[in-house]
């Protein structure tokens, strides 16, 4: 039996970027029926804007700093009996500074044929603003959201 694939589906990153989705993308979610998400509540409102007429009679798997490593592999399951699944972030790239980098690092190890699709990134798009090198750029991570945190920096 074939396996399906994991589908790494970019979400907006803020109110206004659905505009950055690429058909292609929607037409894939289109038929997707598993997700992994951060938050069930909020890849069901990204599926209604972007797919009005999908059902979201889905199931969706949260993924997030409190999900069981022990649960995570059994996110990979449906994928494995040959169905595609799709990973969706709370906003920007699945696996970058984000939870979903665990289910395609076991999906590599599994032989699911990952697919990353295109849509926005904030830290390409927080380069591309800098006017720094993008040659020699490194990422250590998002600032903190916590103030005592960013009086350190």
């Amino acid at each position: 039996m074939n396996k399906g694939k994991l589908y790494l589906i970019p979400t907006p990153l803020g109110e206004n970027g659905m505009q950055t989705i690429p058909p292609y993308v929607v037409a894939i979610l289109q038929n997707l029926e598993v997700l992994i998400a951060e938050r069930a509540k909020t890849a069901r409102h990204f599926i209604k804007a972007l797919c009005p007429g999908k059902s979201l009679d889905l199931t969706i798997y949260e993924l997030n700093k409190h999900t069981p490593q022990q649960e995570i592999s059994s996110f990979l399951e449906a994928a494995e009996s040959g169905q595609d699944i799709g990973l969706m972030s709370e906003a920007g790239a699945p696996g970058v500074a984000d939870p979903g980098a665990v289910v395609v690092w076991q999906a590599h190890q599994r032989g699911i044929e990952v697919v990353p699709l295109v849509g926005p990134s904030s830290i390409l798009l927080a380069l591309m603003a800098s006017g720094m090198n993008g040659q020699s750029f490194c990422f250590h991570g998002y600032l903190s959201p916590k103030k005592p945190a960013l009086k350190r920096i």
